[in-house]
């Protein structure tokens, strides 16, 4: 064989190999739902096959909204506050979304979806809602302050038309609207297959504020289920005839409060109390604290924050350093180096601890004492330390530091983690 032909053959078998290892890379999508307002116990008590058979491949958590109790990341459990939470991975200390008005979102604090478009201009979004204000007020669809980010496909805002939805009393309106939202986002995903999917449904708050604890609450609930089913028989016809990979997430805004059920917003267990059911088959120690030690405590469940960072993970979205030492959030999938941090401040010196999932690196240590970030400006951070992440502690002397307002950053090698000291 001439040297010309075998440099041919060669070359024809290359671009062979190399299209199928592109061909076997599964393009990948994400689905993410809010069903509002379904406290942890109340979706327990209620038969839910759906979920169950979505959580069956990935897995079913409790989890929390509200951010940390008493502290200066202490979130209000109402249903925007909710969202902004899992659209920007952060509590309303950095959002700013305090209720439902929407006055003043802290649009410096990205959404997932801005994200997506700035790294991936040309992938597909699409939003399904029972509310307007989710893609005009919190995602800030075509306002300058987000860079005028634009959704592929909105479908939403039928909530203001009373000629097609009526509003009675009852507000069998809002599940009509529901199940509008949900038969467009089973039949968009199928023919169309959008990259990144929000789905909001509203019926079971209204039934929860309407009757409280209650047949009509939990038929509400059977009811969500049913359309989770759809949902996922859409998904499902996408990887099995298509070669897409998808990242599934449903999960609720808020919980409700103890004595009827009908209301919520404070900081009772019940009403912090939420869930998440997911298809993602490498779900971690955050996720899932029985795969971590016995040493962690039962209250470190995952957050409504935790669902922003592992939806990045699987669209491969890189968030450059200075937003990632922002974001609250810790993914639910995927390799963690360190989660649970604590942080406290005695005279001039700042103790910190952390519990270590992976060994692998070091830990280092960053201070702030200035929040400029939040004007979109730049913070200056100050290296106080580098540890190897096995040792689970560390002080850092800020004597030098007199200001009365620290943010800490924890940076290893496959996650951060932050707190900030208010004082």
């Amino acid at each position: 064989m001439s040297i010309n032909k075998s440099r041919v053959l060669f070359f024809l078998l290359f671009s062979f190999c190399g299209y199928e290892m592109t061909y076997a890379q599964k393009i990948k999508k994400t689905l993410f739902v809010i069903v509002d307002g379904i406290s942890s116990d109340s979706k327990e008590k209620i038969a839910t096959p759906n979920l169950d058979a979505i959580a069956k491949i990935g897995g079913y958590t409790r989890a929390h909204v509200g951010g940390e109790r008493g502290t200066y990341s202490e979130t209000p459990t109402i249903s925007a506050v909710g969202y902004n939470s899992l659209l920007t991975g952060s509590w309303v200390n950095k959002h700013n979304v305090w209720d439902n008005d929407i006055k003043d979102p802290n649009y410096n604090y990205w959404t997932i979806f801005r994200f997506l478009k700035e790294q991936y201009p040309n992938k597909r979004s699409a939003v399904f809602s029972t509310w307007l204000d989710n893609r005009t007020r919190l995602i800030g669809e075509n306002l300058p302050e987000t860079n005028k980010i634009r959704i592929n496909y909105p479908f939403d805002g039928f909530e203001l038309d009373t000629i097609h939805f009526p509003h009675d009393k009852e507000k069998q309106y809002i599940h009509q609207i529901d199940e509008k939202v949900v038969d467009e986002t089973a039949s968009y995903i199928q023919s169309n297959s959008p990259d990144l999917s929000w789905v909001y449904l509203e019926y079971t708050d209204d039934m929860g504020h309407k009757y409280g604890d209650s047949d009509q609450f939990h038929k509400a609930i059977q009811m969500m289920d049913d359309q989770m089913g759809r949902l996922w028989k859409a998904v499902q016809y996408r990887e099995k005839n298509f070669n897409e990979d998808w990242l599934v997430v449903i999960t609720t805004d808020h919980g409700r409060d103890s004595k009827t059920g009908k209301g919520h917003g404070g900081q009772s267990d019940r009403e912090r109390g939420t869930w998440i059911v997911t298809n993602a088959k490498d779900l971690n120690a955050s996720f899932n604290t029985s795969l971590a030690t016995n040493r962690i405590a039962p209250a470190n469940i995952p957050g409504i924050i935790d669902i922003m960072p592992a939806i990045a993970r699987h669209l491969d979205i890189y968030i450059p350093k200075e937003q990632s030492f922002e974001i609250d959030g810790v993914s639910i999938t995927g390799k963690l180096s360190i989660i649970y941090p604590t942080v406290k401040k005695v005279n001039n010196k700042i103790s910190l601890n952390w519990k270590t999932l992976d060994q692998e690196g070091k830990v280092k240590i960053w201070i702030s004492t200035t929040n400029h970030f939040k004007e979109g400006e730049r913070d200056q951070y100050f290296l106080m330390d580098e540890v190897p992440v096995t040792n689970e502690k560390a002080e850092v002397d800020i004597s030098k530091y007199p200001s009365g307002f620290f943010k800490i950053v924890l940076e290893a090698k496959y996650n951060n983690l932050n707190r900030w000291i208010v004082e």
